[in-house]
C-alpha cells in the first residue's frame, strides 16, 4: 500500500526505457521571449515605499520539465503563477531564492553588485535541494535584460534600488517523497528604500531556546525553509522590546547571525594596533553573504585603512556570548553590525541575554560601520570603481 511515486522503480544506471537518454534543453538566454505589459503601473513616491510591497511591470519565468528540460525563458507582465496543489514546493518546501539589487549610477546606467556571487550561491542552493540545475550565468543574462526593461523603477536617490528576487521552486505534482524534477525559475523586482533607518540602531535578543541552523543542515544555502522557523522567535523578541534575534548555537552559546543577516563586532585590540573586525567563519551553518564577503575584503585593504584612518584586522573566528560580555565589561566592544543585501550595514545598540542587556557604546553607527556602509554604497551606486564589483547591465 502507499503512493507509487514514493518508491523509486528505476535501477541505478537505467534510463527508464530502452532508448538512449534524451538530451535535455539547457536554460538559454538567446531564446528569450518578451511580452510587454499593455498598461504600465504608476510609480509611487519613494517615501511611501515599503520593502517587498510594490512590484515592477514585468517578471522572468522559465519552467523545467524532466522530459524536455528548460523552456525558452520569457519576460512577461507581472502576475500570478498557477500551480497544482500537490506540487512539491507546497508539500515539502523545495524552494530557494536570491536577493540582489540594481542601482542607478551617476552615468544613468543600471548596476548590479557582485552578481556572480549570487549566481554561484543560486547554483549551490539548487544542488543542495536536488532541484533541476540552473546555469547562473544564463540567469544573470536574463536579469540584466529585466533590469534594462524596468529602468524606470530604479529610484535615483542614494540608498534606493530595485530589489531583485530570483526564485526556483520545485513543481513536481504528486505527494511522493522524492526530489522534484519539475521546477519554475522566476525573477520579480521591487523598488526599495533603506531597510533600516541608518540613524537608528537596532536591538537584538539572543535566542537561547531556538537555533537558526545546525551542522550538516541548510544554513549555508538560501533555502526558504531557513526563514519561516524564525518568525515565532522574532515575534517573541518584538514582544520583549527587541527588533531582531541574535542567533546562537551550542552549549557554549556561539554567536552565528542576526535576524536574516550576518553579524560582525568591532573589538579594540590589546596591542593598540587598531581594531578587530570579527565574524563567525563559514562552517556550513552560516550563509555566505555577499555583503559579508565585501566587508571582509574591504577590511583587508590597506588603502581602505588609510582612507578611514583606522587599521582593521578582519577575523573569522568562533566567539561566544561569554566573549561578548567580557569585551563589553572591559570596554573593548566598540560596534556591533548586522550586514546583508537589504540592510547593507546596520548598527546594533544593545543585545539582550539572560535578562540583561549588553550595551554597545555610541548613539548611532560607529566609524567602522559607517565607513564600510558608505564604501559599499559608493561602489553599488557607481561613484567608485573597485575590483569590478559594480557590474553594468549592458
Amino acid at each position: 500500500m502507499g503512493d507509487r511515486d514514493s518508491i523509486a522503480s528505476i535501477a541505478p544506471g537505467q534510463t527508464g526505457d530502452s532508448a538512449k537518454p534524451r538530451s535535455l534543453a539547457a536554460l538559454d538566454a538567446s531564446k528569450l521571449n518578451i511580452t510587454l505589459a499593455k498598461t504600465l503601473k504608476p510609480l509611487q513616491p519613494i517615501e511611501t515605499l515599503r520593502f517587498g510591497q510594490t512590484f515592477s511591470d514585468h517578471m522572468i519565468v522559465a519552467t523545467h520539465d524532466p522530459e524536455i528540460g528548460w523552456s525558452a525563458p520569457e519576460i512577461k507582465p507581472y502576475g500570478p503563477i498557477t500551480l497544482d496543489p500537490a506540487c512539491s514546493c507546497f508539500q515539502y518546501g523545495g524552494n530557494i531564492f536570491e536577493g540582489m539589487k540594481a542601482y542607478l549610477g551617476p552615468d544613468g546606467k543600471a548596476r548590479l553588485f557582485r552578481p556572480d556571487m549570487n549566481m554561484r550561491r543560486l547554483e549551490r542552493s539548487c544542488a543542495r535541494l536536488a532541484l533541476p540545475p540552473v546555469d547562473g550565468d544564463v540567469v544573470l543574462e536574463l536579469i540584466k535584460c529585466l533590469v534594462n526593461l524596468e529602468m524606470r523603477w530604479i529610484p535615483k536617490e542614494s540608498g534606493y534600488s530595485l530589489y531583485l528576487r530570483p526564485t526556483v521552486i520545485g513543481t513536481r505534482p504528486g505527494l511522493g517523497l522524492t526530489a522534484s524534477d519539475h521546477a519554475i525559475l522566476y525573477v520579480i523586482a521591487s523598488p526599495a528604500g533603506p531597510y533600516f533607518n541608518v540613524l537608528k540602531p537596532i536591538s537584538l535578543l539572543a535566542a537561547t531556546e531556538n537555533v537558526r541552523s545546525w551542522p550538516g543542515g541548510t544554513g549555508g544555502d538560501k533555502f526558504a525553509g531557513n526563514y519561516s522557523p524564525g518568525f515565532l522567535p522574532q515575534r517573541t523578541a518584538a514582544e520583549k522590546g527587541y527588533d531582531q534575534i541574535l542567533w546562537l548555537f551550542g552549549d557554549d552559546r556561539r554567536i552565528t547571525e542576526a535576524g536574516v543577516m550576518n553579524f560582525f563586532v568591532v573589538v579594540k585590540r590589546d596591542d593598540g594596533d587598531g581594531v578587530n573586525l570579527i565574524t563567525t567563519p563559514l562552517d556550513g551553518t552560516i550563509l555566505p553573504g555577499v555583503t559579508r564577503a565585501s566587508c571582509l575584503a574591504l577590511a583587508s585593504d590597506p588603502e581602505f585603512h588609510k582612507e578611514i584612518s583606522v587599521r582593521l584586522h578582519p577575523q573569522e573566528m568562533v566567539y561566544t556570548m561569554s566573549d561578548l560580555s567580557k569585551w563589553s565589561s572591559e570596554g573593548k566592544l566598540l560596534e556591533a553590525l548586522a550586514v546583508g543585501t537589504a540592510a547593507i550595514v546596520g548598527s546594533c545598540n544593545r543585545i539582550g541575554y539572560e535578562g540583561e542587556d549588553i550595551v554597545i557604546p555610541g548613539a548611532g553607527m560607529g566609524p567602522v560601520g559607517t565607513a564600510l556602509r558608505q564604501r559599499i554604497l559608493d561602489i553599488q551606486e557607481g561613484r567608485t570603481e573597485w575590483k569590478g564589483w559594480g557590474v553594468i547591465c549592458a
